[in-house]
Formats: structure tokens, C-alpha cells, sequence
């Protein structure tokens, strides 16, 4: 009988110890989580290649853009998660590499959180650059950026903390620590939406500062849908890790490989690609040096300048082919007898 406990469960006799409680995603398996995870590998690989090369290129026309670097950088991180988490499915009992799955898992979506805040103050900087450039609205972004770190590092530790402990007191802090990270980036997830909310609202004390190309509605839809996007996966990651943990035989239906794959994967994998599609290297780019107002309407330079203007163009001809489209179709502007 205990030779077959300890064939049953070897991870308990010795540290780390395998977790006893339902996690989202569960154990990886061969036959289900090695061919998910190897599609969102290749997805992740070639947003990597995307972002690197928009990097790159902007960078010899001396437009520095260092989000596309971070955005390649947290591609990598997924790249790295869906490996650990093909070996994991492997080796379902090795708890290092469960270890180091879950961590890459948790860490990474953190930096696509620091990119929205990014351009929501610069939409606030350009909206109302009053208030945006203001010393009291400087302080409010730069506590939010150290406590998204300080945060970071102690969700990390107790998730590491907790694969070392068979103590309930410790385990009980731990998952203290882990619901309190999991709101801070609930929360962080979800400030860009009525950040870029309140810059249609509140009245303009001066006129809207034009920065990088296309349109200000473009730019703001694109914030919003991405925050959205992310904001569902970090609320629904919160929601659940506050229900009653329940035994890792016995798990819920928020603990689905479903659910795991489509609150993070398919949602990051989606926010990438629209950031990259949708080219925000050049609409959210901003001139060096910018620390006050008046400081994002200075006009860029040589091919940067060029190709931001392509943008618009090709926006506002959009624009006019749906008016041209509209007034051809409105009988009461002629249009109709215009075309005969």
C-alpha cells in the first residue's frame, strides 16, 4: 500500500510539491495541449518576426519606437510559455517546468498592460494637454507603472513560494498575495478605456495636439478594443481565482483548457496582431524629447514624416469614397443623374 501511494503521487514526498487545488488550464496533456499550444506557438512566432521588423525598419529611418520592442518582447514570453507548456505536457510530473509554465503564463501579459497605459496618456496628452502634461497627472501614471513591477514580483514569488509549503497558514498568505495581483492587473487592464473615455468628454481647454498619423477616432478604437480584449481576460483570470479553490480532481468549468486558451492565448495572440495590422508603430509615435504642451505637434522628419502622411491620405480618401458613395446613392443630391 505504500509502495503504491508513492508510485501514485511521488511529488508529494519530497519538495517542490504538486498542487492539490483546480488551477485554469489544469495539467497539459499530449493529446490536447501539445497541438493547441504548437498552433499558438507559430502564431506567436510570427508576431515576434512582425513587430522585430517594424522595429527594425523604423529604427534606420531614426524612428524610434521602443513599444514595438516590447511588444516582440512579451511575443517572445509567449513563445517561451507554449513551449514550457508542451514540455510540461511531456513530463506531467516534473513540477519545475509546471513551475516555470504557470510564472511565464502569469508574467507575461503584464507588459501589453504598460503598452495601453502608454497610449492612453498620450491620447490624454493630446486630448487635454492641460491636464495630460500636468505634474498631478504624472504622478498618477508613474505609481501605477512601479506598483505594476512591485506587484509583478510578489505574485511571482508566492506562486513559487506555494509549490514549497505544505503549510496552510503559508498557503492561505500566498493566495492573499496572488488575488491582490490579480486585481492590481484586473484593474490596470481596464484604465485605458475611461481614461480614453473621459478625453471625449471633458470639455477642451485648447485644441487637440495631432500626433503620429491617421485619424483620432482610429487611434482611440484601437485603444479601446485592445483594452477590452485584455481587460476580459485579466477580469475573468481574477474572477475566478476568487472562487472557492476546489480539488485539482474535482475542478470547474472555468478551469477548462477552453477557457484557458481562449482568456489568454487567443486573446493576446488577437491584440497583437491588430496592433501590428493597424500599424501603431505610426499612429501612437510621439517626437522625442516631448514633455510638455505643444511638444507632439512638432513635425517629424524625412521618411517617418512621409510615411505617417501616407496614412492620413489614405484615411481621408476612405473617408471621401463613403461620402462619394453616400451622395451617389441619395436621390435628392442627383446623384443619379449625375452618373447618366
Amino acid at each position: 500500500m505504500s509502495a503504491q501511494g508513492q508510485q501514485r503521487h511521488p511529488q508529494q514526498m519530497h519538495k517542490p510539491y504538486f498542487p492539490q487545488v483546480a488551477s485554469l488550464g489544469g495539467v497539459p496533456t499530449v493529446k490536447v495541449d501539445v497541438p493547441i499550444s504548437a498552433v499558438f506557438l507559430f502564431l506567436f512566432i510570427i508576431s515576434a518576426a512582425a513587430h522585430m521588423t517594424i522595429f527594425q525598419l523604423n529604427k534606420r529611418k531614426g524612428h524610434k519606437f521602443v513599444i514595438s520592442g516590447m511588444m516582440f518582447g512579451f511575443s517572445m514570453a509567449r513563445i517561451t510559455a507554449c513551449i514550457l507548456r508542451i514540455a510540461w505536457a511531456t513530463r506531467p510530473t516534473h513540477i519545475p517546468l509546471a513551475i516555470a509554465a504557470q510564472i511565464f503564463v502569469a508574467a507575461g501579459v503584464v507588459l501589453m498592460f504598460v503598452i495601453n497605459l502608454i497610449f492612453a496618456q498620450r491620447i490624454l496628452r493630446g486630448a487635454q494637454p492641460f491636464i495630460g502634461w500636468h505634474k498631478l497627472s504624472k504622478i498618477p501614471f508613474t505609481f501605477l507603472y512601479a506598483l505594476i513591477v512591485v506587484s509583478l514580483v510578489m505574485l511571482i514569488t508566492c506562486t513559487v513560494q506555494s509549490f514549497y509549503t505544505l503549510n496552510r497558514n503559508t498557503h492561505r498568505i500566498d493566495r492573499d498575495v496572488q488575488l491582490y495581483g490579480q486585481t492590481i492587473f484586473a484593474i490596470m487592464s481596464f484604465l485605458p478605456i475611461p481614461i480614453v473615455l473621459i478625453c471625449n468628454l471633458v470639455p477642451k481647454h485648447a485644441e487637440w495636439e495631432k500626433f503620429g498619423g491617421g485619424r483620432w477616432r482610429t487611434k482611440m478604437w484601437i485603444i479601446l478594443v485592445g483594452a477590452v480584449l485584455l481587460c476580459l481576460g485579466a477580469t475573468f483570470r481574477c474572477g475566478t481565482n476568487y472562487k472557492t479553490p476546489r480539488p485539482r480532481t474535482d475542478p470547474a468549468w472555468y478551469h477548462s483548457k477552453a477557457c484557458f486558451y481562449l482568456f489568454n492565448f487567443t486573446i493576446e495572440i488577437t491584440v497583437l496582431y491588430l496592433y501590428a495590422i493597424t500599424r501603431v508603430d505610426q499612429r501612437f509615435h510621439v517626437p522625442d524629447g516631448s514633455k510638455g504642451p505643444g511638444d507632439y505637434s512638432k513635425r517629424l522628419g524625412g521618411a517617418v514624416s512621409e510615411h505617417m502622411s501616407e496614412i492620413d491620405m489614405e484615411e481621408n480618401r476612405s473617408v471621401k469614397d463613403q461620402h462619394h458613395h453616400a451622395h451617389d446613392k441619395d436621390p435628392s443630391t442627383g446623384g443619379d443623374d449625375l452618373q447618366r
